[in-house]
């Protein structure tokens, strides 16, 4: 590992190692850095426990890439919360410079920063992401609860760059959401379904 020459502390939820659930990665083994802070508030979220930093204790730049470098998975999945509260270059930086390939999972509500190789970019309408968000996305994760939701997601594919992948994922909780996934999927080929699969799996 190379020399990480700036130390700063991030609030850290959790650090896991597991396996990618979600979205075109799913099922790649990975190592996870959960970031506390989060005012997106969407009332279906399965991490309102990350929402206060204030809860979370901080850890250093170089502990997290030393970590990451313990669980030598393929990929490191920045995510929250709303890991976008925070200033990324230096996290990014540390995990680069340890030979580590870096993710992220945002909703897009604050400004983009950090170097990352994939960037699951899933808007929400609860807080209108951040227009500089657009232009980094690799892959569009749309959760859907009710027919409003496909709208939004065209809205929101309508300004994501043509080689991004479109992925439609059913909230949890509302079971009529499969179906209409299922149904719009069929007649809009460019979409694809995006399942949790963590939950069936009953794994983190």
């Amino acid at each position: 590992m190379n020399t990480i020459t700036e130390t700063i502390t991030y609030p850290i939820v959790e650090t896991f190692h597991s396996v990618q659930g979600e979205g075109y990665w799913t099922g790649v083994n990975a190592f996870f850095i959960r970031l506390g802070g989060c005012d997106v508030h969407c009332p279906w979220c399965d991490t309102k426990h990350s929402w206060n930093s204030q809860n979370h204790p901080q850890q250093s730049t170089e502990d997290l890439a030393y970590a990451a470098i313990a669980a030598n998975p393929a990929i490191v999945i920045i995510t929250g919360g709303e890991p976008l509260m925070h200033d990324l270059f230096p996290l990014t930086t540390a995990l680069k410079n340890a030979g580590m390939q870096v993710h992220l999972e945002t909703s897009g509500a604050y400004p983009f920063s950090g170097n990352f190789d994939w960037i699951t970019f899933s808007p929400k309408q609860f807080k209108a992401p951040h227009s500089n968000i657009y232009s980094h996305t690799s892959e569009l994760k749309v959760v859907i609860t009710s027919e409003y939701d496909l709208k939004w997601a065209e809205q929101q594919a309508a300004l994501v760059p043509d080689t991004a992948l479109y992925y439609l994922q059913p909230e949890w909780n509302s079971p009529q959401s499969k179906d209409l996934i299922f149904n719009y999927i069929l007649q809009h080929p460019e979409w694809r379904i995006s399942l949790q699969t963590h939950k069936l799996l009953q794994i983190q």
